[in-house]
């Protein structure tokens, strides 16, 4: 890696880091906050905790992600599982309780099944 004179941080770059920063979300943002504060040089991380009010946890993390790859959290497996995962006949139990019962709609004009 090349020598780079630390970035000097103007009121219109501070203006503009922010606005950046907060178009971008998730692992994006984290790494372009790592990059800003990489290229800020030594004491980076402090200069954009008070200059930026960027925090310095978030920006580790960037930091990590940078050197490592993106972290994968498996938000999508998070919540409540079906109830089907856990009771794999509920819905054919439900359905032979309730098909003895149901009706169709005596003129035919709906695809729907009533019960009594």
């Amino acid at each position: 890696m090349m020598d780079v004179a630390p970035l000097a941080l103007t009121d219109s770059i501070k203006v503009l880091l922010k606005d950046t920063a907060t178009r971008l979300k998730g692992t994006e943002r984290r790494q372009f906050m790592a990059q800003v504060v990489q290229s800020l040089g030594r004491g980076g991380g402090v200069q954009a905790e008070r200059e930026l009010g960027w925090n310095r946890g978030t920006v580790r993390k960037g930091l990590y992600e940078l050197e490592h790859g993106p972290i994968h959290d498996a938000f999508e497996q998070r919540g409540r599982k079906p109830a089907e995962a856990k009771l794999p006949q509920l819905l054919s139990d439900i359905q032979a309780i309730v098909e003895p019962q149901t009706q169709a709609d005596p003129t035919l004009t709906s695809q729907r099944l009533y019960t009594r």
